[in-house]
């Protein structure tokens, strides 16, 4: 469970001091599937690097079952994240000298998994994101959808326990779109993920069981009850 206490986020802007975040109080139960939505600028992926542990609030607590991420020594963090987040960005961030398998066993170096191992849990990742053909392909032979399939295998090979997405369909069109939907959506069922999407797409919001809506450094959520 995510419990954010009175989180801020404040940087400077020249001579500005932009309000990014503006004392965010929010819970997100375990195996919540919630959007992130707002006007561009509004703060929505500074909240995800906060629950991701990559960026820390001005001030504010942001608790990961009751570990507060905001003031966890470096070393703990990093851990924290290579073991319990996975993260899909919009520009998939694949490496594109290594195939799909080698890409998603990344994922597991830091965590010391032997070669072996990180070749078999690759495959199954894959597998179940439905790339199983292609673990030898370059991220260049591949379609934009099949190269965030890969990406969303990297995030979930190893067994995370929290899955932040931020703008995951952004480079993709409609029909593409809805295909990698449905497998983030199949795979927060099927694993019991909680998972966090930032989107500015309002027909995917409309899908979600629930929305959170950041303007001007305020969120507000609502529950979307027919989902």
């Amino acid at each position: 469970m995510y419990e954010l206490k009175g989180v801020t986020r404040r940087y400077t802007r020249g001579k500005q001091t932009v309000h990014a975040l503006d004392g965010i109080d929010l819970t997100i139960p375990d195996g919540d599937r919630l959007v992130i939505q707002g006007p561009t600028g509004g703060g929505k992926s500074t909240l995800l690097q906060m629950l991701g542990g990559l960026d820390r609030p001005s001030s504010g607590e942001i608790l990961l079952d009751g570990t507060d991420l905001a003031t966890l020594p470096e070393a703990r963090l990093t851990r924290v994240r290579s073991e319990n987040i996975g993260f899909v960005f919009q520009s998939f961030n694949l490496i594109p000298t290594l195939t799909a398998q080698e890409n998603v066993e990344t994922a597991l170096v830091p965590l010391g998994v032997r070669t072996k191992e990180r070749r078999e849990k690759a495959a199954e990742a894959l597998a179940a994101v439905g790339l199983g053909e292609r673990l030898g392909h370059l991220p260049a032979e591949m379609s934009g959808g099949q190269q965030q399939r890969v990406a969303i295998a990297r995030a979930l090979v190893k067994e995370p326990k929290v899955l932040l997405a931020d703008e995951p369909t952004g480079n993709l069109d409609e029909s593409t779109r809805d295909e990698i939907m449905e497998v983030l959506v199949r795979m927060w069922k099927e694993l019991g993920l909680t998972f966090v999407m930032v989107t500015h797409d309002s027909a995917l919001a409309k899908r979600a069981p629930r929305v959170a809506t950041l303007r001007t450094g305020r969120v507000t959520v609502e529950e979307n009850p027919g989902v």
